[in-house]
């Protein structure tokens, strides 16, 4: 049967003046140890007595012990109570100097384009700090999944969270291997994708993205079909370079593969412009050195970037 259990307030009132009084078998070498006086000490082992309800110490004018409900007492306090000072102890070191687990949500495309030059001499600058990063095109909630910080578009990142641009905005762009476009007609209007076979991505929420566009003024979602679905855009990537399909993806994703000929843009009148990729964290968290070392880091590295690019 369950117990109804509650820490009363100052519950551990008391146990160090009592484990050092214990130490010592003197309550004024305890007073001189922990720097009170040593009617503070009385004072804090007849307290905790009246709380815990029985003598945990004999005392005579020339000695003290501890009796046998004592003995036990402190045999189990003082292994607990060393555990709690070890605790504190590095949950200060944790909020006082770059250390610890940094976990970091970050959809699998952005990994090698944006943060393995990041994380590397993040790394090398903070060693103390461990990188975990859980790749993955799931939206997750960061306090609830316990990440410090994630990367996402733009335009998939929630108002509440401050956020770090990582990259300029870029295109939208469909492509396609020059096989598939040896073997297919170019589209040249939105309309001509229903000819095609198109390469899809399922959104975490499980929807079937549609692909966008602007027309003029006006922005345009199409819906189309084709022999391949997948949850991030790596994998699009490869099938589309497989000559299975056109694809539609963030321009810095296709860039090497666009630069190696392995596929041709198409449809570029039409391409919208995404926001950019940014590193995104919640504004209501109480900061840890080891994220603010990294946001000061990632601003560091893309300030160096953009001043090399001039």
């Amino acid at each position: 049967m369950k117990q109804n259990f509650t820490v009363r307030q100052g519950a551990l009132d008391g146990i160090e003046a009592c484990l050092s009084v214990a130490r010592y078998k003197s309550f004024r070498r305890a007073a001189a140890d922990l720097g009170v006086t040593t009617s503070a000490i009385s004072q804090a082992v007849r307290t905790l007595e009246a709380r815990i309800g029985t003598a945990l110490f004999q005392r005579t004018t020339r000695s003290v012990g501890l009796t046998e409900a004592g003995e036990r007492f402190f045999a189990r306090a003082k292994p607990a109570f060393e555990e709690l000072v070890a605790a504190s102890r590095i949950a200060r070191d944790l909020g006082q100097r770059p250390s610890g687990l940094l976990r970091l949500a970050v959809p699998r495309a952005a990994v090698p384009i944006l943060l393995e030059p990041l994380i590397a001499s993040f790394c090398k600058s903070f060693p103390e700090v461990e990188v975990e990063i859980a790749a993955s095109e799931e939206l997750v909630d960061l306090a609830s999944h316990g990440f410090d910080a994630g990367v996402r578009l733009g335009q998939f990142i929630a108002a509440d969270m401050v956020t770090v641009r990582l990259t300029p905005a870029f295109p939208l762009v469909v492509m396609a291997s020059p096989g598939y476009l040896r073997d297919h007609k170019a589209p040249r209007k939105i309309e001509d994708l229903h000819q095609h076979a198109c390469l899809r991505m399922r959104r975490s929420n499980g929807a079937i993205a549609p692909w966008s566009f602007v027309d003029g003024n006006k922005a345009v979602e199409a819906v189309v079909t084709g022999p391949i679905i997948a949850n991030n855009y790596p994998t699009l990537l490869g099938c589309a370079i497989e000559g299975m399909g056109l694809v539609q993806v963030p321009e810095p994703v296709a860039a090497a593969a666009l630069r190696a000929g392995r596929l041709a843009r198409v449809l570029d009148a039409f391409a919208p412009t995404a926001p950019g990729v940014f590193l995104y964290y919640s504004s209501r968290q109480q900061m840890m050195p080891k994220l603010r070392a990294f946001i000061d880091h990632v601003k560091s590295e893309i300030r160096k970037g953009n001043k090399s690019r001039r």
